[in-house]
């Protein structure tokens, strides 16, 4: 269980910061911006639940802890001394993605198929879930980008180009079932 008694530490004020096994490394590496970004993307999805109701908010609710979950496992290096550890890491699952799999078909099969690309738009939830959207492709090129550089568990990866998905499908069931879903017209401006 994590205590947080104090607020500010003013270990980080010379641009460093601790991952997860208590390494210090610059606030703006790799590592650090991938998880960060995750926790950009839990903040946006915080502002998205307050549109969501019922099965919505709830399914939400999952993927922010799901999202802490994730930013645990991106902050500590070092997979192969896991076994290792004082205290096991938090590691995402398989079991994480094939959930979310499992929920993109259930929204997906009362779709109709798209016959063109949409705007983000439409409903409020829609517009959030669509910012979440892609917010979680860039937490998704900073994982792989620290993976070229790290090792970095493979699962996080796989959930976040997941979760993407998933986040594009909610955003066009929360558009009356992709009704409402905002179509792009190509050249319409010219």
């Amino acid at each position: 269980m994590v205590v947080l008694n104090k607020i500010y530490t003013r270990t980080g004020d010379k641009g460093d910061t601790a991952l997860g096994n208590g390494d210090r490394v610059s606030k703006h590496s790799a590592r650090v911006a991938a998880y960060g970004t995750t926790d950009e993307l839990n903040a946006f999805l915080g502002v998205a639940r307050l549109a969501a109701e019922g099965d919505a908010d709830s399914a939400l609710m999952r993927i922010q802890n799901d999202l802490f979950d994730l930013g645990a496992d991106l902050c500590r290096p070092d997979m192969d001394k896991d076994a290792e550890a004082e205290f096991p890491p938090l590691r995402m699952a398989d079991a994480q993605v094939d959930r979310l799999e499992t929920e993109i078909d259930a929204m997906n099969k009362d779709l109709e198929p798209l016959r063109s690309f949409i705007l983000p738009g439409g409903a409020a939830l829609a517009a959030h879930l669509h910012v979440c959207r892609t917010v979680a492709r860039r937490a998704e090129r900073l994982a792989t980008e620290l993976a070229e550089l790290e090792p970095v568990n493979p699962a996080a990866v796989k959930y976040l180009n997941r979760l993407s998905d998933w986040f594009f499908v909610a955003a066009r069931t929360a558009n009356n079932g992709g009704k409402d879903d905002v179509l792009w017209v190509p050249g319409a401006n010219r």
